[in-house]
């Protein structure tokens, strides 16, 4: 491996650098010995420890964790001990109370996972004190973590994993959170804010030309709003944006503040490290999509012209598509990886969303009205796609990407799928 930290002096081999672009000696450049490896996997939807149990076939999965450099999962649970916690359940959640037992965090380790990303829609569903006991169940058992913090520059910040092949930065953020689970830095007197690092999108529905006119009409006909706020392309309409299209569905705008945010935390976590790895957590336009939402092969490739030598999406829940961009893979969704979805504690707002007394049933009928009733867009988790899944090895010789091979996940044991 070689350095590559010395700032450029102003020239590069093709003439005058532009001023303003920062930029360094082959920052973006791939620079890790023969033989690296990354593993990504998708949601780590898990309550309790696995390598301790009887589940044949997880062994040769695990072997598949172990053997790697860096091994990626979506951490989307709360570590904690509910009998000595201080916090509770919040009344905004991600769709439940995600929790998991204080021996999950070195059980992760035994498997072999040593990234994970813990920015997600459940990521403050016990509170900031649920979020801290987290970090330090992960920080105890030597997880590198990334997208949560004390403040936005905290949560956005790359963080590290020091391999014999080489060092690897982690840069995670969320395009699905709740609202009050985003983190802000200090203002004047003001202090930051704890929460994840954010990706805001600004959502767009988009419509036919005959069906946006009787959206303006009925706007037009509210006593609340004025005719002419609206325009030829887009309308708001009781808190929903609008706009026209041959189709009907979903456009979104990522904020360009967070996005540049994440940009500038893409390249120092590069100028830092010999392998960069950007996630982004976001069910956009739904779990119900096996296409990624319109703005993410943009972002992706801005992140790794950026520097990134891997973009992974998850939180859609099912397999979306593979691109190999510039020699860089962007996994768009490679699904759940593990879903032990029956949570226990599960907290009074969870019983009244679906209807149960917690007089009279239980932490695991509530959990799985969830999974079975779904929600407002999506049909729930019944469908066999959302158990459908792989692990992504991606290999690296001669600092290009060599080969990423797919497993496909399944009950009994992985099965080689294809190359890429």
């Amino acid at each position: 491996m070689t350095e590559k930290l010395a700032v450029n002096s102003g020239h590069d081999d093709n003439g005058p650098v532009q001023p303003g672009l920062h930029d360094v000696d082959g920052c973006v450049e791939t620079n890790v010995a023969d033989g690296f490896t990354l593993v990504a996997v998708g949601d780590l939807i898990v309550t309790r420890p696995l390598t301790k149990g009887h589940h044949p076939g997880f062994s040769e999965v695990v072997e598949i964790l172990r053997n790697a450099d860096a091994t990626f999962g979506n951490m989307e649970t709360n570590i904690l001990d509910i009998r000595s916690f201080k916090g509770s359940p919040q009344a905004e959640h991600g769709g439940a109370n995600h929790v998991s037992l204080p021996d999950l965090g070195p059980d992760l380790k035994s498997m072999g996972f040593n990234l994970v990303s813990y920015a997600n829609n459940h990521t403050f569903e016990w509170g900031v004190e649920g979020m801290r006991e987290t970090c330090r169940a992960l920080g105890q058992n030597g997880i590198v973590y990334a997208g949560v913090g004390e403040n936005l520059a905290k949560a956005g910040a790359a963080r590290f994993l020091e391999t014999p092949r080489g060092r690897v930065a982690l840069i995670s953020c969320a395009s699905t959170f709740t609202p009050m689970s985003r983190a802000c830095d200090p203002a004047g007197e003001a202090p930051g804010r704890p929460g994840l690092n954010p990706l805001r999108l600004e959502e767009r529905i988009v419509v036919t030309p005959p069906m946006f006119e009787s959206l303006r009409q009925v706007r037009n006909a509210l006593p609340n709003y004025r005719p002419g706020e609206s325009n030829s392309t887009s309308l708001k309409l009781a808190g929903a944006t609008y706009t026209t299209g041959e189709n009907g569905g979903y456009s979104y705008r990522p904020n360009p503040i967070d996005v540049a945010n994440v940009l500038r935390n893409t390249r120092q976590g590069k100028q830092f490290a010999d392998f960069c790895i950007v996630t982004n957590h976001g069910h956009e336009p739904g779990n119900w999509s096996q296409q990624p939402p319109d703005y993410e092969q943009a972002f992706a490739r801005q992140m790794i012209d950026a520097g990134a030598d891997a973009y992974i999406v998850h939180g859609p829940h099912q397999l979306r598509g593979i691109e190999i961009y510039k020699g860089r893979p962007i996994f768009y969704s490679v699904g759940n990886f593990i879903m032990d979805d029956l949570w226990t504690p599960v907290g009074a707002d969870m019983f009244a969303a679906y209807g149960k007394d917690p007089r009279t049933d239980t932490d695991a009928e509530v959990t799985l009205a969830e999974m079975a009733e779904g929600y407002e867009t999506d049909a729930g988790f019944s469908d066999p796609i959302f158990h459908e899944s792989v692990i992504a090895v991606s290999r690296f010789e001669n600092n290009q990407l060599a080969q990423t091979r797919l497993y496909r996940k399944r009950v009994g044991h992985p099965t080689y799928l294809s190359d890429c």
